[in-house]
């Protein structure tokens, strides 16, 4: 990856090792395919997705795909912990299977906590 921001989605992929770039693709279609009306972004120089809120944010390190969730569900909670990182994130290692239907679930979760955080502002 290089220091610059990248201004895209595309350009954040793009300047990522090919074997890379497959697996944030996927990811990002992953998430499309959670909440295909969520606006791309990038944010903290990181890839982001946005509806009502945060949905969620990712970023492909040395060994790891970072994934940066909000997780509120309980249960959700006790699926991801085996992938937890020491902030709060969750670190996929780039050397194991990505559990991409978990990331849809998180993905899902958050839209739900997102629409009914709106609804009850209203």
């Amino acid at each position: 990856m290089e220091k610059t921001s990248p201004k895209s989605i595309d350009a954040y992929i793009k300047n990522c090792s090919a074997e890379v770039r497959v697996i944030l693709e996927k990811l990002r279609a992953t998430i499309r395919a959670a909440a295909p009306d969520a606006e791309e972004r990038i944010s903290y120089r990181m890839p982001a997705f946005f509806q009502d809120g945060v949905l969620i944010y990712f970023a492909a390190f040395t060994k790891h795909i970072g994934v940066f969730p909000p997780v509120s569900d309980a249960q959700l909670k006790r699926q991801v912990a085996k992938y937890a990182g020491p902030k709060g994130n969750l670190q996929f290692p780039l050397a194991k299977p990505i559990p991409y239907a978990l990331i849809a679930k998180l993905v899902k979760a958050r839209l739900k906590h997102n629409v009914q955080m709106k609804a009850q502002k209203r």
